[in-house]
């Protein structure tokens, strides 16, 4: 098990990032690759994110029919609209978007198929998918009754329907309207609070009749031909993008400038946050194709704490993230409404909260969020339960009082380059 020691630094940090620095949006790289196969002719993908996850997408979709090629830094898939059965299982490694927008995908399509993954996988729930998709036509068996992976599905006639999702989740959404595009009539799904809605700004874009109807309902016109090939250039993530936003914004008199950004309002709430908090921040649109791009731009300000509890699906991920701020931030912050932390590749919630206090932090763990007493950290050794996020989040909080985190092989599933990065800034040190 590797584990990693961050000294803390004593400089500013001044950093403009490029592209190629900061990983590609993984969302929208499943997506991407997933979709391709939804087309007929040849896709085109450029700056795919090249991480564990997002290759075992592309893996996945060369055992289901998709001819791959790599030239120039872009992916090419032609795809027939056909879909080939495997001889083999599809494995999604670590990420719960594959699984969850594989199944739907998957629960229309003639043939059998086997999806599981790695040891964490294997422990997040799936009947919030498998459970719909079950009662609109489809075959879906596994562990637990098809709550645990691997899932075994069997492809079918598959029927329209309305469904109103209990949780707020992009992956649930994704996976009925990849069923509903197969459905034998018009189909409706809606859900309390709109969550991260990459697939149907993509899916439109290819040709999709998905509608937004009053109420926040979406509306999915089942297809009758194969969707136009994507020509898509995937950009910065901002979820991984907001790592350094946080460290611009602890680091006394330090700016950060992040190129190429994804700007969807459903992706950049944390940043809204920050600045609420204090911190100085741009959002500068460069141009809007299937979604808005621009630069953000993340100054160093006094923090203080803050109270989180709309709009959580919008920064689900990031929570790990602003915890770090809001352990450095004047006051106290709360956040409340985040349940779903609990079933993320860690329990997220529990992972901040005993993690801060080992770095003697104030810190009170709710059902449903927290609540963190700003401080001065201590130095500690971080347990990331596995977990790319809580890895992450600690080691930006050791740029500012050095810290060492254990088990940080999960970067390597959506960031392969972080620790790189931070070594540009002050001493990083990996052992086994």
């Amino acid at each position: 098990m590797k584990s990693v020691r961050i000294a803390p630094i004593s400089n500013p940090i001044q950093k403009e990032f490029g592209e190629r620095e900061i990983a590609p949006d993984k969302s929208i790289s499943h997506r991407a690759v997933i979709f391709s196969l939804l087309a007929e002719g040849t896709s085109e993908i450029d700056n795919f994110l090249r991480a564990e996850d997002t290759l075992n997408s592309l893996a996945i979709v060369q055992k289901l029919g998709g001819k791959v090629e790599e030239r120039d830094n872009k992916i090419f898939i032609t795809s027939s609209g056909d879909i080939e059965e495997p001889d083999d299982i599809l494995d999604c490694g670590n990420s719960g978007t594959a699984m969850r927008l594989f199944a739907g995908f998957l629960a229309s399509v003639d043939g059998a198929f086997i999806l599981t993954g790695d040891k964490y996988l294997r422990k997040r729930p799936m009947k919030r998918v498998t459970e719909p998709l079950r009662k609109i036509g489809a075959f879906i068996d596994g562990r637990n009754n098809g709550e645990l992976a691997p899932l075994f599905i069997r492809g079918g006639k598959i029927r329209s329907f309305n469904y109103s999702s209990p949780i707020a989740s992009a992956q649930v959404k994704s996976a009925m309207i990849l069923a509903g595009l197969f459905a034998d009539d018009v189909s409706v799904y809606s859900e309390p609070q709109l969550s991260r809605d990459h697939t149907e700004r993509m899916l439109r874009g290819m040709g999709a009749k998905i509608e937004k109807m009053k109420g926040g309902k979406i509306l999915i016109r089942p297809l009758f031909f194969p969707l136009q090939p994507l020509k898509i250039k995937v950009p910065t993530d901002p979820s991984s993008g907001f790592f350094f936003a946080v460290a611009g914004a602890i680091v006394p008199n330090s700016k950060v400038v992040l190129k190429n950004i994804l700007l969807n309002k459903t992706r950049i709430e944390a940043y809204r946050i920050l600045e609420k908090m204090g911190a100085k921040i741009q959002f500068i649109e460069r141009e809007s194709k299937y979604e808005s791009v621009g630069d953000i731009v993340v100054e160093y300000g006094e923090l203080q704490g803050v109270e989180v509890s709309e709009n959580i699906p919008w920064l689900i991920d990031e929570i790990p993230a602003l915890a770090i701020a809001m352990s450095v931030a004047k006051g106290e912050s709360i956040v409340r409404n985040a349940k779903e932390l609990r079933v993320k590749e860690s329990d997220r919630i529990r992972a901040v909260v005993e993690n801060l206090r080992n770095c003697n932090i104030e810190v009170e763990e709710l059902e449903d969020g927290f609540r963190i007493v700003g401080g001065s950290p201590k130095s500690a050794i971080i347990n990331s339960f596995g977990d790319h996020r809580i890895a992450m989040s600690f080691a930006i909080l050791g740029l500012r009082v050095g810290m060492t985190i254990e088990d940080i092989e999960n970067v390597r599933t959506s960031f392969p380059n972080f620790f790189e990065i931070l070594s540009q800034w002050t001493k990083v040190e990996e052992t086994e």
